[in-house]
């Protein structure tokens, strides 16, 4: 195992974004479901600012974005929509820090990726950022410099954690591929080289020099090796999407110390099967792999499937609860 496995990882968290609009009311449950692995919630029921790019748009410097009916687009200076997105960021720290007294620990934060930034945030003719390279470099600039900033914040206000920061990539495939869509939608914008989209990734990666970052995808194929390379400690995804074509590339990340993060507890409302059932599937791709049984809690971390903004409150306190059980599972009985 290499160095990156000494991080004491919690066993169960969440994705990051619940239903509803109660900064307080998410933070309770985040931080009564999750006690050793909490997460700042996100709550894009809230509307535009609350979302996941409105969010991290809100948190670059000296680069503005603000809502059009075609979604979030650049601007020239702060508007109305950058101040409502800093104003719910700050609300939800003020939970955070409320409900975090004295904890010591990890503690996850989520923010979007350079690249499904770049696929989701429009320049002033309508394009999105992905269509000029110049305007790449800067928005990964850009974001790297605010989440350092954030990263402090976090900190100042609960200076007990252990910073876990998460960059979420749904859009990452459809970059490497060239299927992100034109403005037009008649046409794709090209594939991006996978060196270059390895080098922003290592920008953003290195500015959190105090603690490991995860890469989170609901996407499938994560490019779990390019992912890796860019410097990941740890890769989280929908694994109800891998294949037996990811077998090498899962066996060489746990090999080298990367955690998985294995969404196994479906995103969307319904009944749950026991959690021992749920991580069934963890415990196959292990024997096919040929890994050691007992190397499982210290390889996985259980999350949700994708984020749980569309189920019901309810739903999501399960959800959260059983992915906490489910790792138990794990642990108690690796085989």
């Amino acid at each position: 195992m290499s160095d990156n496995s000494q991080f004491r990882f919690g066993a169960a968290t969440g994705i990051g974004s619940m239903p509803g609009g109660d900064a307080r009311e998410a933070v309770k449950t985040v931080t009564g479901s999750f006690e050793d692995f909490p997460f700042l919630p996100e709550l894009p029921a809230r509307g535009p600012g609350a979302d996941m790019i409105g969010r991290t748009a809100g948190m670059l410097v000296e680069l503005y974005a603000r809502v059009e009916p075609s979604g979030w687009r650049i601007g020239d200076r702060p508007g109305r929509d950058t101040r409502r997105a800093r104003s719910w960021l700050g609300e939800d720290l003020d939970a955070l820090e409320e409900f975090t007294q004295g904890y010591q620990g990890p503690l996850k934060v989520q923010a979007v990726g350079p690249w499904t930034l770049a696929a989701q945030l429009e320049l002033k003719n309508g394009e999105v950022a992905l269509s000029d390279p110049g305007a790449c470099r800067d928005l990964t600039a850009s974001l790297a410099e605010g989440l350092r900033l954030h990263l402090d914040e976090m900190r100042r206000r609960v200076p007990g954690a252990r910073l876990v920061l998460q960059l979420d990539e749904p859009s990452l495939t459809d970059v490497l591929h060239g299927r992100v869509r034109s403005a037009s939608g008649y046409r794709t914008h090209r594939a991006v080289d996978r060196q270059l989209v390895e080098a922003a990734l290592r920008d953003v990666v290195g500015m959190h020099d105090g603690g490991p970052v995860v890469v989170h995808s609901c996407a499938p194929d994560v490019p779990f090796a390019l992912l890796r390379r860019a410097g990941a400690q740890a890769i989280s995804f929908d694994f109800s999407l891998l294949t037996e074509r990811d077998d090498d590339t899962i066996g060489e990340a746990v090999e080298s110390g990367t955690r998985l993060f294995t969404g196994v507890v479906p995103g969307t409302d319904g009944p749950l099967s026991d959690p021992a059932g749920s991580v069934m599937g963890v415990r196959t791709l292990w024997r096919r792999l040929g890994l050691r049984p007992d190397l499982l809690p210290e390889a996985v971390t259980v999350t949700p499937a994708c984020g749980l903004a569309g189920v019901s409150p309810e739903y999501a306190r399960k959800a959260y609860a059983h992915c906490v059980r489910a790792a138990r599972s794990l642990a108690d009985n690796p085989e």
